[in-house]
């Protein structure tokens, strides 16, 4: 069975193509671009770059949190290509694969993953030393983001030097999601559910409907004229 791997949730842009067997898996081929923006145009051209043009049975995709524009870019690129090559389609978070790289080097370690959110807001999540969220993710302000450090963690993501920042005793590993390194993830965090993670409310909130004028009734006369 092979695998297509595609994470483009962050600035990091990064496709891999795997070949499982029951003695393990092969990585075929791999890209991994830092683009910042233009994940639409680059993410196809990855995927063609790749051995048969990335032809897979089955695609995983991160569903964030991250950039909003980028986990939808993701997804729409796994289901489309899930639905020409009739694959199975499946999910993973961002944070997850974050935390998973970061325990390569630091193995049976718990792990604080930071990353950059919006508004000047972190994403953060804690992880369990073999992988799975310890806590939901939160979106937070730095202050916020820094009163969850916990001593033993090591820190990993896009934001995980500011986060240490001033903080004696902690590591600090700089890490953006790398496709490559998906199958790390533990199985139970791989979901059919396909709906993005976006991590903190939107924007821009729904008008609400005004309510109906209030209708006046007339009533008529019944007064008769005197003759």
């Amino acid at each position: 069975m092979r695998t297509l791997a595609i994470d483009c949730a962050t600035q990091a842009c990064s496709v891999a193509l795997f070949d499982e067997a029951s003695d393990g898996a092969t990585l075929l081929a791999n890209a991994h671009d830092v683009l910042g923006r233009g994940h639409a145009e680059r993410l196809i051209p990855m995927i063609a770059q790749l051995p048969d043009k990335g032809r897979a049975d089955r695609i995983l995709v991160s569903r964030g949190p991250g950039s909003f524009t980028g986990v939808r870019i993701g997804i729409a690129a796994a289901q489309g290509l899930g639905l020409a090559w009739s694959a199975q389609v499946l999910s993973y978070p961002t944070l997850a694969l974050v935390g998973v790289m970061a325990q390569k080097s630091h193995t049976k370690t718990p792990v604080t993953v930071c990353m950059n959110g919006g508004h000047g807001e972190w994403f953060v999540q804690q992880f369990a030393a073999d992988g799975t969220p310890a806590t939901t993710v939160a979106s937070l302000k730095p202050e916020q983001a820094r009163a969850m450090l916990q001593p033993g963690n090591i820190v990993a993501g896009s934001k995980a030097d500011a986060m240490c920042d001033g903080q004696e005793g902690m590591t600090a590993l700089h890490i953006l999601p790398d496709a490559r390194d998906v199958l790390l993830l533990p199985g139970a965090l791989l979901s059919s559910d396909l709906a993005p993670i976006y991590g903190r409310a939107p924007d821009a909130k729904p008008a609400q409907a005004k309510p109906a004028p209030a209708q006046t009734s007339r009533v008529k006369s019944t007064k008769t004229k005197p003759a």
